[in-house]
């Protein structure tokens, strides 16, 4: 599917979804992830997070578990989600199995709620969250992860239910990528593109 860009972003990664199927989509977004963890070094786990109260390495911890608990959701087990998380001094071929996980869940049975389209606004929104942290930019990211998981949360999120999982929605700078959009839709404070990083 060709991409017509403009001022050097694609008509799609300023908002609009391909035709690509959810699944194929989520994937992007789990392998994306693996990658983001992979790039955490020793010295970033104190490292503050635009979650409140999370560090990098509880947000890792977070982002480790989270196929897992999404995989038995998948498979219509009972997943508390308020349970302590724990921590892997080496995160990635931890997480590695638990997207497998997700993967083979999701491959038994397509339609078995929550569904793609959640998890995907969840990897959106952390991969931005752990991206910003660390200072690296989402722009070059899969859009369809973010664009997905927004649409998810504009249709399910309202003033009264998205507390205390997101705060109320910000405003997105102008020229923000489709993560930092889904970022700021889940009340996260996003810098303008040209001060990320600063």
């Amino acid at each position: 599917m060709s991409e017509r860009s403009s001022g050097g972003m694609s008509e799609r990664s300023r908002g609009g979804m391909s035709e690509r199927s959810s699944i194929d989509v989520l994937h992007a977004g789990l392998d994306q992830v693996e990658t983001l963890i992979a790039t955490v070094g020793p010295d970033d786990g104190d490292r503050s997070t635009p979650c409140p109260d999370w560090s990098v390495r509880d947000l890792v911890d977070h982002l480790v578990q989270a196929p897992q608990k999404f995989a038995r959701m998948t498979r219509g087990e009972d997943v508390d989600w308020s349970a302590p998380t724990p921590h892997h001094d080496d995160p990635v071929p931890v997480y590695r199995r638990h997207a497998d996980e997700l993967r083979t869940a999701l491959a038994d049975d397509p339609e078995a709620p929550p569904g793609p389209d959640w998890q995907c606004a969840e990897i959106a929104v952390h991969t931005w969250d752990l991206a910003a942290a660390l200072g690296r930019p989402t722009a070059d990211l899969d859009p369809d992860v973010a664009e997905r998981g927004l649409a998810f949360m504009r249709a399910s999120l309202t003033d009264d239910n998205r507390s205390p999982a997101f705060q109320a929605e910000q405003p997105a700078p102008d020229g923000a990528d489709a993560y930092a959009r889904a970022a700021a839709f889940a009340g996260r404070k996003v810098q303008p593109p040209d001060k990320m990083g600063r």
